[in-house]
């Protein structure tokens, strides 16, 4: 639309008769033609839709193959660009921001969390940041529950023993674990997704469930038949424990062989967070020596999970990589979230969802 705009300037200028006129006309309508905005994104995988949105409007170029870019790769072509849409697997730091000079007015993320990106160098510079959050709440509570479930009925292994040759016979207390049903669950982290796991729960009928934060929220607990209780309480008294917090100075490795320790023996830990708010090591010695019964994990530190990691030893977790919001509708839309937030950051309008710096 921007070059047809163009044209029809330009065909207006060679009506004209006289040359002064012509190359003023000329001048000015070059002077007033505005240059499409350029954006960089770091994955060609996203749903189409999003990039589609943006090439309306905008010059795009993008990362070649379906793995996150590499940092060179980055660094190269984020030169010059005005906008940057990128994903988790991105460190977007100073150097990167340096890098790409000072027209760069906003950066986009197709994720809930953005701590893959320097805020306080996008402060400094004047730069937005947008991101996707809401839109996968939903789609990361169903996965919540299925991880739940898969990790206390020991759906993995017992899969594995249809094909391995472990199965011989039914058996009064073979692959029998324990039920949500009666149980006390907790949660650490009552944000959206926290609520949204707690309301998935109730049908499944658990004793009890408690809920952990700086910040008591009694209307929104009184919902979804939730308590208030201490971490140590928590810890102490829960059947199974969900992390779904942010990951902050403060939450970062939180879940550590202090914490592992005061857990019960029967405990289940699942954390579809971040996986920097568990220390892997005590995770492994916690579950190694059965300190607690089992884990579930949609979230690691590093990700992927080296093949060599010792979690990968044991029988009684269960690791995802990384799915929390993968289902169709939610990446289709996050994906146009994020291109949304790139146009209104060039514009200067407001963002669907903008990390306030």
């Amino acid at each position: 639309m921007l070059v047809t705009r163009h044209l029809i300037k330009l065909q207006s200028c060679l009506r004209l008769n006289t040359a002064d006129t012509f190359t003023h006309r000329l001048r000015k309508a070059y002077s007033s033609m505005e240059s499409p905005k350029s954006v960089y994104v770091t994955r060609p995988d996203v749903a189409p839709i999003g990039l589609d949105l943006l090439k309306k409007e905008c010059n795009v170029t993008h990362w070649s193959e379906a793995k996150p870019v590499p940092r060179e790769e980055l660094l190269r072509n984020v030169q010059g660009k005005d906008a940057l849409f990128c994903a988790l697997t991105d460190k977007i730091d100073a150097e990167i921001i340096e890098r790409a000079g000072p027209q760069l007015k906003c950066i986009a993320t197709i994720s809930v969390g953005y701590e893959h990106i320097d805020l306080n160098e996008c402060k400094k510079r004047g730069i937005r940041v947008g991101y996707t959050p809401d839109v996968l709440t939903d789609a990361t509570a169903e996965l919540t529950l299925a991880l739940i479930l898969a990790t206390n009925r020991r759906l993995i292994e017992a899969n594995k023993e249809v094909y391995n040759g472990g199965w011989k016979s039914w058996a009064p207390s073979w692959m029998c674990g324990p039920g949500l049903k009666g149980s006390r669950v907790g949660l650490f982290g009552f944000g959206r997704i926290g609520q949204e796991i707690a309301s998935r729960l109730l049908p499944f009928k658990p004793a009890l469930i408690t809920y952990t934060t700086r910040t008591e929220r009694p209307e929104e607990a009184k919902r979804v038949s939730a308590s208030y209780v201490s971490f140590d309480e928590m810890l102490g008294e829960s059947d199974f424990i969900i992390a779904c917090c942010a990951l902050t100075p403060e939450t970062k490795e939180i879940f550590n062989s202090s914490a592992f320790g005061k857990m019960k023996s029967n405990c289940i830990f699942v954390n579809i967070s971040r996986g920097g708010v568990v220390e892997q090591t005590a995770l492994y010695n916690a579950l190694k020596e059965k300190r607690i019964m089992a884990a579930g994990l949609d979230v690691t530190t590093p990700e992927p999970l080296p093949l060599d990691d010792p979690l990968l030893t044991l029988n009684n977790i269960v690791i995802l990589p990384h799915i929390g919001s993968a289902e169709i509708n939610t990446r289709t839309e996050m994906s146009r979230i994020t291109a949304m937030n790139i146009l209104a950051g060039l514009k200067g309008t407001q963002m669907i969802s903008e990390v306030q710096l």
